[in-house]
């Protein structure tokens, strides 16, 4: 079994429109895998024997806020589940939050560079404290961002500095811990109480920092994730099922945390 954790696709009407907008703002290596849209990701999925995806929506916009998590709700299937989303501006986080967990959506997507926001600044702090009494966990873009230029938003000292603050909750940082802050990763996250999701990919870091990481972190907390649209899965799938470790360690990595996680 194979469970993305980390993909994104839009409603059919605006689709296109997003991928387009993302494609212009990225470098490119990053070439579309799908049209955007959740049939395109269900195509893809087929193709290369994925499961379950988990989309994470990210709002730009305070108004986005019921549309977008209404969608994530509707869009959801036996293959298809989604984190919500919520923006740092908004006026009302808890109200925001007590209505993404009556959508029965387990977790919420956060991007400091394309929402804007500081990791730890303090507005932030009081969301994350609600929502991890809320029972969700969050899922973060981690490290820089190709559409955005430095000094970037988050960093690996900035995780920690979450881990201690909320013990035991479910904290999840994207692209390996933080694109192209890896040197920082090992130094600061691995051992830690912090979940990575593999996005980003072999491409990236390579098999050699991977294995370091996960030798350092365990792979009872690495996440398989693509980004999707923007990575061909089968590439990050045949990277993991060559390295050298244990057929258990691979499921660990592939669906056996998720399913813990996602409650599946």
């Amino acid at each position: 079994m194979i469970i993305d954790f980390h993909t994104h696709a839009f409603p059919d009407k605006v689709a296109d429109r997003a991928v387009s907008r993302l494609m212009s703002l990225s470098p490119a290596d990053y070439i579309p895998q799908s049209d955007g849209t959740v049939s395109g990701l269900l195509g893809t999925m087929d193709k290369w024997n994925i499961d379950i995806s988990l989309l994470q929506p990210v709002i730009t916009n305070p108004k986005q806020f019921h549309s977008v998590n209404l969608w994530a709700k509707e869009v959801q299937s036996d293959r298809i589940r989604s984190f919500g989303g919520i923006h740092p501006d908004t006026q009302d986080y808890k109200g925001d939050i007590d209505f993404i967990c009556e959508l029965g959506l387990k977790g919420i997507k956060l991007h400091p560079e394309y929402q804007g926001f500081t990791l730890n600044e303090p507005k932030m702090m009081r969301i994350y404290e609600y929502a991890f009494s809320r029972g969700l966990m969050i899922l973060f873009h981690a490290g820089d961002d190709p559409a955005y230029p430095p000094p970037y938003h988050s960093h690996p000292r900035m995780f920690a500095q979450l881990v201690k603050e909320f013990p035991g909750a479910t904290i999840i940082a994207a692209h390996l811990g933080g694109i192209n802050m890896w040197p920082d990763v090992e130094k600061y996250l691995c051992g830690l109480d912090i979940y990575l999701d593999t996005s980003a990919g072999f491409g990236r870091y390579g098999k050699e920092r991977f294995m370091r990481i996960l030798k350092l972190h365990g792979a009872d907390k690495l996440l398989f994730g693509t980004d999707a649209p923007w990575n061909p899965a089968d590439r990050e799938i045949n990277s993991i099922r060559s390295l050298p470790i244990t057929e258990a360690e691979k499921e660990a990595i592939f669906c056996g945390n998720a399913r813990k996680l996602l409650g599946i």
